[in-house]
């Protein structure tokens, strides 16, 4: 049996978010440039994706094209980058999109996104997933076939070690007796915890343990706040205390506009990583915003 603090209420009421995410390699803009420039374009959030590293052999999926593989292989670390955005802004949300959990150490995640955000006075959001390259999972130590089995564990330790004090966790894949783990997250209950991925058991997962869920538009095949719905009348969780942010989201008002009239809190668009192009499309991404927020029929205040 899993020792684990129960999910804490979200009830925040903070009009509809806009944000990017981008896979941060050293060929695209330098992190704090595009962190600085994020805010100064007025966007809610920035999300950073992450990969360790990527074997030179491994195994093909949907997600293994070489244009998909090769940054996984060039990327910033996540929270580090992060780190350094949070000293240059000061309004903007800061996201992993995602942190692979299979591929992170409970105790030492838990110390660093807790660090991250009391250096970015409470301004993370903290996604999370398995992965998809098999070999990289199990470089980690980690079993591919039970990934979501170790970020579930994992997930709900690093919770643990946010509101203990002294903490402890005993679970299948994560067991340690009482230990002292400063500094707490600024946020109350710590950082909100969204899965980032597109399998039809993620609602479920979400609904079971986490604050939220930040799906792909293009990637999943169902509607994403049915099914979550759905699964929140399952596992007994109020919707509206759970934020959904669609990931991948299309420059499209009209499906905008309906996602945020049926539960949606967020859109995040995706930025290129090819160097020349990102404050290019940062300023493309940024004028349909500003062009959401000032003529839509839905209101987006800032």
């Amino acid at each position: 049996m899993c020792s684990a603090t129960p999910i804490p209420p979200r009830t925040d009421e903070l009009p509809t978010q806009f944000g990017v995410c981008l896979l941060p390699t050293d060929l695209g803009p330098n992190p704090i440039e595009l962190a600085i420039a994020s805010e100064e374009r007025g966007l809610d959030m920035l999300f950073f994706a992450e990969g360790s590293h990527v074997p030179v052999k491994h195994t093909q999926n949907a997600y293994s094209s070489s244009d998909a593989v090769k940054p996984f292989a060039r990327m910033y670390d996540s929270i580090t980058a992060l780190a350094a955005c949070a000293a240059v802004t000061t309004r903007i949300k800061l996201g992993t999109g995602v942190c692979l959990l299979t591929e992170r150490d409970p105790i030492i995640t838990a110390k660093s996104i807790a660090s991250l955000d009391r250096i970015s006075k409470g301004r993370v959001i903290f996604g999370v997933a398995g992965g998809f390259i098999r070999e990289a999972i199990e470089n980690h130590g980690s079993s591919f076939k039970h990934r979501w089995a170790v970020v579930r564990e994992r997930a709900l330790a690093i919770r643990t070690l946010w509101n203990n004090d002294p903490a402890e966790f005993h679970g299948k894949y994560v067991n340690f007796d009482p230990v002292w783990s400063r500094p707490k997250p600024i946020q109350a209950g710590g950082p909100p915890i969204y899965i980032g991925s597109n399998s039809a058991q993620v609602p479920a997962r979400v609904a079971a343990y986490a604050d939220g869920w930040m799906p792909i538009y293009e990637r999943y095949a169902g509607d994403p706040i049915t099914d979550l719905k759905a699964a929140c009348t399952k596992f007994e969780r109020e919707f509206n205390a759970l934020t959904l942010y669609l990931f991948g989201a299309p420059r499209d008002e009209t499906i905008i506009e309906d996602f945020t009239e049926r539960g949606a809190r967020g859109f995040v668009f995706f930025l290129p990583p090819d160097a020349t192009d990102v404050i290019r499309e940062l300023d493309n991404i940024a004028m349909f915003i500003d062009r959401m927020r000032t003529t839509s029929s839905t209101k987006y205040p800032v």
